[in-house]
């Protein structure tokens, strides 16, 4: 069976889906588009990422255990989020009994843009999207599921996100002068810490509006919202947008 054509588990993030529902809606538009089988589970709940973040892990357990129920059947799970993947990966608590299911969703949970160029073996989508765009390489992503290179291993750079953009037609991709920092968002150390974590997005946001960046994207959608929420107390006219919203608007 062709890969699109497998059963794919549609998980959308807490955030995504109460304050972006059209992030949601761009990428199940998106995979089918692509000609993948795509189902949403209704059942699903939050993966368990923000109280593990908090030092909460013990009560994970069972939003780790009703995720594995939730998504054990399907040949593939892709979200549009690197960090909530990454916790589902890396950082979810061991589930005594469920150990065959959980290893064996480790192995089939994927990142939006990981799945399309990974598993789909996109290497270029055809279409529109004549805009001047930045890319915010969140951390959970960049350094956890390696979607793109990081600076300091001194490595071949890559960046998948950039493999699906570069080529649509219209669209100039903008190198930042530090393209892997921090936004400064980090969960609850925007909380936590809210003086160094809005600084750090200033910073952040300064390197795209020195570029000249239109419209800022990335890959989740907690980044995205902590940068727009800043720029748009400091009057800063760059617009936000998930990349799944741009890929399914190209192509549309």
């Amino acid at each position: 069976m062709p890969e699109n054509k497998k059963n794919i588990g549609l998980f959308i993030p807490c955030y995504v889906d109460q304050f972006y529902p059209k992030v949601a809606i761009a990428t199940l538009e998106l995979l089918e588009k692509l000609g993948c089988q795509v189902t949403y589970p209704m059942g699903q709940t939050c993966c368990g990422q923000p109280m593990a973040n908090a030092g909460y892990e013990r009560d994970t357990v069972a939003t780790t255990k009703h995720f594995i129920r939730i998504f054990k059947d399907f040949d593939y799970v892709v979200a549009p989020s690197g960090s909530c993947v990454l916790h589902v990966k890396e950082h979810a608590p061991a589930i005594a009994g469920m150990e065959k299911e959980q290893s064996e969703l480790h192995d089939k949970i994927f990142e939006l843009t990981e799945f399309l160029t990974d598993i789909l073996k996109i290497e270029n989508i055809k279409g529109s999207f004549p805009h001047r765009v930045g890319y915010h390489a969140s951390c959970h992503g960049q350094r956890g599921l390696r979607l793109s290179s990081s600076s300091e291993l001194h490595q071949t750079p890559f960046n998948k996100a950039k493999q699906l953009m570069v080529n649509l037609e219209g669209l100039e991709w903008v190198e930042l002068e530090r393209k892997d920092e921090c936004c400064g968002f980090g969960g609850t150390f925007a909380v936590s810490e809210e003086a160094l974590s809005i600084q750090m997005g200033k910073d952040r946001l300064a390197d795209h509006q020195a570029q000249h960046v239109e419209i800022l994207t990335g890959g989740d959608m907690s980044c995205i919202m902590h940068l727009q929420g800043i720029a748009k107390r400091n009057g800063n006219p760059i617009q936000f947008k998930h990349i799944a919203e741009i890929l399914n608007e190209a192509i549309s």
